[in-house]
């Protein structure tokens, strides 16, 4: 039992949620039914209620496994009180080339934030989920890796107010608790606060960003806009898809989801990730820590993590990451990680 868990209110809510969350991306797809069951057992006895899935998952996404990732947790939700899980999910956005979603999907607008929903319920055997998140934005801004905006990539795309509408209905119908975002930046969550204040519409209560010791972008105006208007992060990737484990250090062929789908994470294979992430590994050694407790300790530290996201292929892994959450983070091992940020600046942006 993990007993230092520590419940975060989610944004400005009375939803508290505990400050780590069980991520599912793998569950269909490198993990299997019985595994991703035993894990969430795990999970749930150690005190982690929060599991986090998307209609997209299992990744890398894919016709035969879309969808696969909630139906496993739906099957294992239907033997809980579901009162005492907090299940949050994803709608898909456009321009991902994923034609088996609802044949793209083409837009996030009211009738596919819909259909997602009622899909997502389905599988997840529920009749609401406690958080509802856009995937990712359906305007051009840069995502995933890529990291400049550029204005001349603009295309017409669902108003953000007709979006925020659809959101607002899913409440009032009962089948959504609370609804947030996903890969987002600061104009989009002002703009969806500056709506919802101005309509009387729910407030988004919190962005899910990737955010690790390779990838700090958060910290510059997404973390004031978060702290001033009371909006979480949910931080994904927070071993950078394995990076931050040192095992892709030895050039070696090594089992993980890099070496297994090669163009996936295209954000981990820029030129400073392996000198990082080869930096951090020492710096962990040097403090008696493995590569993953100094990751992992690190996110969770930050005083603008409302939640860490963990994954795991396996019940053994997860059996390491979950206690590694733990980690302390002194003040002075605190300045030694900011001098090797400042000498590689979000390698993985």
């Amino acid at each position: 039992m993990l007993t230092q868990l520590n419940p975060r209110p989610l944004g400005r809510s009375e939803l508290n949620v505990p400050d780590v969350c069980l991520g599912t991306m793998t569950f269909g797809e490198q993990t299997s039914e019985p595994d991703a069951h035993a894990q969430l057992d795990f999970a749930l006895a150690s005190g982690v209620n929060f599991i986090d899935t998307a209609e997209m998952y299992a990744v890398p996404s894919r016709p035969e496994t879309c969808g696969a990732s909630e139906a496993i947790v739906g099957r294992w939700l239907k033997r809980q009180q579901r009162e005492n899980v907090l299940i949050a999910t994803k709608v898909a956005g456009p321009s991902r080339n994923l034609d088996w979603i609802r044949g793209g999907p083409p837009a996030l607008n009211r009738a596919n934030i819909r259909a997602a929903i009622d899909g997502s319920l389905q599988r997840l055997q529920t009749d609401y989920v406690d958080l509802y998140q856009l995937h990712w934005p359906e305007r051009n801004q840069p995502m995933f890796g890529q990291w400049q905006y550029d204005p001349l990539k603009e295309r017409d795309c669902t108003p953000i107010r007709e979006q925020l509408e659809a959101l607002a209905e899913l409440v009032r119908e009962g089948k959504v608790r609370a609804i947030g975002l996903s890969n987002e930046h600061a104009w989009g969550v002002m703009t969806f606060l500056r709506l919802a204040e101005e309509l009387g519409l729910p407030r988004v209560l919190c962005t899910q960003n990737a955010y690790n010791l390779l990838t700090r972008t958060f910290e510059t105006s997404l973390a004031e806009v978060c702290h001033r208007e009371q909006v979480g992060l949910l931080a994904y990737s927070p071993l950078a898809f394995g990076h931050l484990t040192g095992k892709y250090l030895s050039g070696q062929d090594t089992e993980g989801r890099i070496s297994r789908w090669p163009a996936f994470g295209q954000r981990y294979s820029k030129p400073n990730v392996m000198p990082a992430s080869a930096a951090y590994v020492a710096l962990a050694a040097k403090h008696g820590l493995t590569p993953v407790q100094l990751a992992l300790g690190f996110v969770r530290s930050r005083w603008f993590v409302s939640s860490t996201i963990i994954g795991a292929s396996s019940l053994t892994q997860l059996k390491e990451t979950l206690p590694a959450t733990q980690t302390p983070i002194s003040a002075d091992l605190l300045a030694e990680i900011d001098a090797i940020h400042l000498r590689y600046t979000n390698p993985a942006p």
